[in-house]
């Protein structure tokens, strides 16, 4: 049963963790919680988690003027003390009353790994939200509805379902995009997989069902109570499937750029040359900041388009790009197209592209600093 009162409390900050596939639509889901949390007059802290530094999401909600804290390196639950050092700063001063953390988007094995320990060993009590997982329909029409030629391997595929079975509810997200029979079709794959799973749909983008969402965060009780039975082999296999690229780089041109145009070609650039290699991309972001303003673009699969996901409506000579690649690709052939592709968007647009910093990996083995059963 739903409790028609709030479990948010100035005493224990409540703790909620926003689980999902790359590209299933979480930071754009934080953003709208800390927006709602905010506008009630509570404090929000917020923490992001990915591979490596020059995380895209970080970038837009500090740019929204939200208080971010990231862990960078490795997930959270192999970087648990640092996810525990970040909340800690938050409450330096005075303890946010709400906690939104988003985990890596290949990342599962999260109540056993992160939430469980959090509230065992962390030393301020933390008030744990129901642990929903948002649906990524892309790949979750591919996967639930045993499609061919879905883009991964099991082994990746394994990390998908996962995800669902630790969840407490599913969320079908992005069904602005979505058919009706399309959304029927992705409910029913969820209760034929998951038969005891809640299950809703939302938008975070257009924020339809989002008070559905908000009322299933809210519940009083005990959660993230499903802990799973992980084969680690199969689950660092299809992690490392994944070829991840974090680059960060300055574009400065003579003449005044539209930036929303620079960032979605860019993203439309290497989602086609992605796209002739035959890897399938699980997410793809780009971000461009400058002087305040800034423009965003993404392509969450091979298969959907390219979009202007935030307009900065700005034109400027000078600007700090980020961008964020999750391919299944080998890093060095991701690499090679990222280098290129930023070449050709140049030399196209009459602007100079400079390279800071470009890592590309594939993430290691998860070895958790806590597995509480």
């Amino acid at each position: 049963m739903m409790s028609n009162r709030s479990s948010v409390s100035n005493q224990r900050p409540r703790f909620i963790l926003i689980g999902g596939f790359l590209g299933a639509g979480k930071s754009t889901t934080v953003a709208r919680l800390a927006r709602h949390y905010t506008d009630q007059g509570k404090r929000v802290g917020i923490v992001t988690n990915d591979q490596a530094p020059d995380l895209v999401d970080t970038h837009v909600l500090r740019q929204q003027g939200f208080d971010v804290g990231e862990v960078a390196g490795a997930c959270f639950c192999c970087s648990f003390n640092e996810l525990t050092d970040v909340i800690a700063a938050m409450g330096r001063d005075v303890m946010p009353d709400v906690i939104l953390a988003e985990p890596v988007g290949s990342c599962t094995d999260l109540v056993a790994t992160v939430i469980r320990p959090l509230a065992a060993e962390y030393g301020m009590p933390l008030d744990i939200a129901p642990y929903g997982v948002l649906l990524k329909p892309a790949h979750g029409q591919k996967i639930l509805g045993n499609r061919p030629r879905r883009g991964f391997s099991p082994k990746a595929e394994y990390i998908f379902e996962k995800q669902i079975e630790e969840s407490d509810f599913v969320v079908i997200n992005r069904i602005d995009q979505l058919s009706s029979q399309d959304v029927e079709e992705l409910e029913q794959a969820l209760h034929d997989r998951f038969p005891d799973r809640p299950v809703l749909r939302m938008s975070a983008r257009t924020g339809e069902g989002f008070a559905a969402y908000i009322q299933y965060l809210e519940q009083s009780g005990q959660f993230a109570r499903n802990v799973i039975d992980v084969d680690y082999d199969v689950y660092a296999e299809g992690e490392a499937e994944l070829g991840w690229l974090n680059a960060q780089m300055t574009v400065r041109a003579a003449q005044a750029l539209d930036l929303d145009g620079l960032i979605l070609e860019l993203v439309q650039e290497l989602q086609t040359h992605i796209g002739q290699t035959e890897a399938e991309i699980a997410h793809l972001k780009a971000i461009g900041m400058s002087d305040g303003n800034y423009a965003v673009a993404n392509a969450i699969s091979s298969a959907t388009a390219s979009e202007l996901s935030l307009p900065s409506r700005a034109g400027t000579t000078a600007a700090d790009v980020v961008v964020n690649a999750r391919v299944a690709i080998d890093p060095a052939e991701l690499e090679r197209v990222v280098r290129a592709c930023i070449d050709r968007v140049a030399s196209r647009g009459g602007f100079e592209a400079t390279i800071g910093t470009l890592q590309s990996f594939r993430p290691g083995r998860p070895v958790p600093t806590h597995r509480l059963p």
